[in-house]
């Protein structure tokens, strides 16, 4: 086994060597392909991140009727923490609240600390959920409970960034699918012409009793080999870029709600994908390339 392997190996190889230029075809249009998904993938794995970090801090804020009793409010707070797919129920007593405005204006701010001897705003329970796409739900159920004056959770700001992420994330899916299989096409048609020059050699290893999967195995090595080579040039290129930005950018938004991964591990990661799909690629292109002179 280990000696036929060595075989396949050697004999993709030399069709690497012997068809320079259609290996320098294939592998170009793996690197074009790749680049482009490698820039596809950042974005979507970047934007993934962000919509999580805003989905996190989504909340549902229970504005308690001034009107409730201690024990009427703790009565609500009940009713809300046993409601299926709640995350944390806290209560802000109104207080806290005037702080929280008042630090929130600024220099303005200050003139709200009149209030502060009689205190206008609410108490308020502060909900989280499992999962932020059930907040318009978990708000409808919390609006009909008694003691409930007024629940805010960004209805309409809510409902655009899940539909926005929604759509996002499918346009990116979709164009990372397409690229593939339009690499996947090119290098096929690539390496069928170099399988072309040599199907006479592939007719004669079936008449002599070769099996398939021994003609096949020098395609795959070479298929795969062209997919890693295709991939190497992207990983650099897409890594190096996203460094940069990163290096750059990032200083200019920290504290705020955009925050782009890591460079590692994200690095890693990266490069695994596009090796795998580059790898996946070549294998394919050249499985289905040989897959008709076969037929003898």
């Amino acid at each position: 086994m280990i000696r036929t392997l060595g075989r396949h190996f050697r004999e993709s190889m030399k069709s690497l060597t012997r068809n320079a230029w259609m290996t320098f075809a294939s592998v170009s249009a793996v690197t074009v392909t790749l680049i482009l998904v490698g820039t596809f993938l950042v974005i979507m794995m970047n934007l993934n991140n962000f919509a999580t970090k805003v989905e996190e801090d989504v909340e549902i804020r229970v504005l308690v009727d001034v009107t409730s009793t201690p024990e009427q409010q703790k009565e609500l707070r009940n009713r809300v923490d046993n409601l299926s797919g709640i995350a944390s129920v806290e209560l802000s007593p109104k207080e806290k609240e005037l702080d929280n405005l008042i630090s929130s204006m600024g220099e303005q701010g200050k003139s709200y600390q009149l209030f502060e001897q009689n205190n206008p705003l609410n108490d308020v329970i502060v909900v989280k959920t499992e999962n932020p796409r059930d907040t318009p739900q978990i708000a409808k159920q919390i609006e009909r409970f008694d003691g409930a004056y007024k629940v805010l959770y960004g209805q309409d700001e809510v409902k655009k960034l899940f539909d926005f992420v929604e759509i996002s994330r499918n346009i990116g899916i979709a164009l990372i699918i397409g690229l593939v299989f339009t690499a996947m096409f090119l290098i096929s048609n690539t390496i069928k012409i170099t399988i072309f020059a040599r199907r006479h050699e592939i007719e004669i290893m079936k008449l002599v009793g070769a099996t398939n999967w021994f003609i096949r195995w020098p395609f795959f090595l070479e298929g795969l080999m062209l997919g890693v080579m295709g991939a190497i040039v992207p990983v650099i290129l897409v890594l190096a870029t996203y460094n940069y930005l990163y290096t750059w950018v990032e200083p200019k938004v920290a504290g705020s709600f955009v925050q782009f991964l890591p460079f590692s591990p994200f690095a890693f990661q990266v490069s695994a994908i596009l090796i795998l799909i580059g790898a996946l690629i070549g294998v394919w292109g050249s499985l289905m390339s040989v897959r008709k002179f076969l037929r003898v």
